[in-house]
């Protein structure tokens, strides 16, 4: 049996993608004159067009996507953008407070971030950035496909953990276990799945239930 994932090794992955994807998060900011009650969705729609469609291009393998860890890494990394983005609009700076936020709506593993903050530092034997690639910052449809590839890459270390992540419509979810037509199942299970942590991530952040 595989030992669970302890905290240390998802703060230090969930602290790789926080810096990861600073900058895409900036590039997709949203309207000045936007409506505060309109920002939370604005978040969840944004990503869907730019990057729902990579999310769940893996489904192009159909029932095969679920036997590698790719189909979770990168709807995850798709996610994690919502959800810092959606933190952003709610003034969250501290990379503790926004880690923890991470561990809450797509591992739901509830680690406060009085507890991520110790955690912080990085551990003996972690990934460097050698391993992993520099950092790149660019504009356009392909730097924002590389920023979230890079991060899947980073949460391949912690795939076990990531089923927990919201989920789109069943139907749809089972349309994404057939070959080449799943891409459309898997397209819509993904673009739900997105509204759902960024209502998650403001309902948290709000302090108020977390509604399915």
């Amino acid at each position: 049996m595989t030992p669970p994932i302890s905290d240390a090794v998802v703060v230090d992955v969930l602290r790789r993608v926080d810096r990861s994807t600073a900058s895409l998060v900036r590039r997709l900011g949203r309207p000045p004159a936007l409506p505060a009650a309109e920002r939370t969705a604005w978040w969840a729609h944004r990503v869907s067009r730019v990057a729902a469609g990579v999310s769940a291009a893996p489904r192009l393998a159909g029932k095969l996507a679920d036997l590698l860890p790719l189909q979770n890494t990168v709807g995850t990394a798709v996610q994690s953008v919502v959800v810092l983005g959606v933190a952003s609009e709610h003034g969250i700076e501290e990379p503790a407070a926004r880690i923890s936020l991470l561990t809450r709506v797509l591992l739901r593993r509830d680690l406060t971030p009085e507890q991520v903050e110790p955690l912080l530092e990085r551990a003996k034997g972690t990934y460097t950035e050698e391993a992993l690639g520099a950092r790149e910052e660019r504009n356009g449809v392909r730097g924002n496909a590389r920023t979230l590839w890079r991060v899947a890459r980073l949460l391949g270390r912690i795939d076990d953990a990531l089923d927990a992540r919201p989920k789109g419509k069943l139907r749809h979810r089972a349309l994404a276990n057939l070959p080449v037509v799943g891409v459309f199942g898997g397209y819509a299970a993904e673009r739900e799945g997105l509204r759902r942590a960024a209502a998650e991530a403001a309902a948290v952040l709000e302090e108020r239930p977390v509604s399915e």
